[in-house]
């Protein structure tokens, strides 16, 4: 960032001629100048994560990850209910058809079922949300998860939507 910084200043006298010469040396540089990202406030499911996700028309989400699913909310869902004050989780062993409820989410603002996405057994619950509910309007997509679960029919996986199919779906309830 010196160096940088010193070539700027010694060529100051002649930029005009050397501006090409400091564009090229600025691209073939490893120095990188921090740049201050856009603000600009957007819907997003989230980022690369959302990508391997399906989404169910109440708002659950599910990562596939080999024979089994980790289900949680969207982030248009946490964000529609609020600070989240109370999380009810099924116990291990549970099965689960798509939609089936499994759960309950109370927050400041209003109450929410949780509903499967497909068909299987629970096999784990965030623990964590017991003591800390909040964790699923900070982190919904991945501290915030809610259970995991076998998946026990993938062709289900086909009825649910991708990311792109899904933000469509929010803005025709907008």
């Amino acid at each position: 960032m010196k160096m940088a910084m010193c070539a700027v200043l010694r060529f100051t006298s002649n930029f005009p001629s050397v501006l090409p010469l400091l564009a090229r040396t600025a691209q073939n540089s490893s120095c990188q100048i921090p740049r201050r990202p856009n603000i600009l406030r957007t819907f997003s499911t989230g980022s690369r994560l959302a990508e391997a996700l399906r989404f169910t028309d109440k708002h659950e989400w599910v990562r596939v990850e080999g024979p089994m699913g980790t289900v949680g909310i969207s982030s248009f869902a946490q964000e529609a209910l609020g600070d989240v004050v109370y999380c009810g989780l099924p116990e291990v062993g549970k099965k689960l058809q798509p939609m089936d409820e499994f759960g309950a989410l109370e927050s400041v603002k209003a109450a929410s079922e949780l509903y499967s996405p497909l068909t299987g057994e629970v096999t784990e619950i965030n623990t964590e949300l017991t003591d800390n509910p909040g964790l699923i309007n900070s982190s919904c997509y991945e501290h915030g998860w809610l259970i995991k679960m076998t998946i026990e029919n993938p062709g289900e996986l086909e009825a649910l939507m991708d990311e792109a199919a899904y933000e469509k779906y929010i803005k025709s309830l907008e």
